[in-house]
This record gives structure tokens, C-alpha cells and sequence, in this order.
């Protein structure tokens, strides 16, 4: 007897369309291929990202990365995305991000969290000194 939803998983996923700039743009979840410069695109933005992520803020602060993710989830030209009026471009921001949330929210943000929860003891316990550096000097009693 087979399960209903594995024989579901086993079909491509149906495209999202939305419509951007008189444009009808068909987004579908990253592929593996695409994970190398996509991964890049986003370790700037990671930190940043949540469940509903604010998509203005995140152009503010990380602009060229938003705009490097969006091109490449979205599959069209940097140029094609960066023509974009702020709110098309806060919609496809959205729209990727909703057909992708299992890679974004899954995958990098817990990576993302596990990486903080290793470095919180090193950043709170003070600078570390760099590979290869001398130890402290100490004073010597006259």
C-alpha cells in the first residue's frame, strides 16, 4: 500500500505565478545547482531572515545581496530586477521567498542559529587571541 503524499512528492512542484512589472513570473523551488551561488547571495542576509522577513529593511541594509537572491531565484537578469519599482520588487521578494520557505527557514536560519550558538561562548568569554600570536605578557616582579 502506498502513502498518497509520496506519490504526490514524486511530481514537480506547480510554478508560482506572480506578476511583476507587466511580467508574469513563474518561480519554483532552488535547485541544486543553483545552492552554490545562491547559498553566497544569502550568508549575508541570513542573520536577518525570519519567518516574515521585512523586506525593506533587508534592501537597506543588504541591498546588493537581496537583489543578487532575487535574480538568481528568480532566474531573470540582475538588470530585469533592479528596473523593479520598490513595491514589485517587495512582492517578488515575498512570493520568493513563500515558494522557497523550506530552504530559507529550514535549512539556513537553523544553520545560521547553531553557528551563533558555537560562537556565544567564545564572544562572551572576550577576544580570542589570533592563530599564532604571542601569549600575554606578563610583568616581571623587580
Amino acid at each position: 500500500m502506498t502513502d498518497s503524499n509520496t506519490d504526490f512528492q514524486t511530481f514537480p512542484p506547480m510554478p508560482k505565478v506572480v506578476t511583476v512589472a507587466d511580467t508574469a513570473v513563474e518561480l519554483t523551488p532552488i535547485r541544486l545547482g543553483e545552492l552554490p551561488r545562491l547559498l553566497a547571495a544569502v550568508r549575508p542576509i541570513a542573520a536577518d531572515l525570519s519567518a516574515e522577513p521585512d523586506w525593506l529593511a533587508l534592501l537597506a541594509t543588504h541591498g546588493d545581496a537581496v537583489l543578487e537572491l532575487l535574480a538568481l531565484a528568480t532566474r531573470r537578469d540582475r538588470a530585469w530586477i533592479e528596473g523593479l519599482a520598490l513595491d514589485e520588487a517587495v512582492t517578488l521578494a515575498c512570493a520568493v521567498f513563500e515558494v522557497n520557505a523550506d530552504f530559507f527557514v529550514r535549512r539556513v536560519t537553523p544553520s545560521i542559529a547553531r553557528s551563533g550558538e558555537r560562537l556565544a561562548p567564545i564572544l562572551s568569554a572576550g577576544t580570542m587571541p589570533s592563530p599564532g600570536s604571542s601569549p600575554p605578557a606578563t610583568a616581571t616582579p623587580r
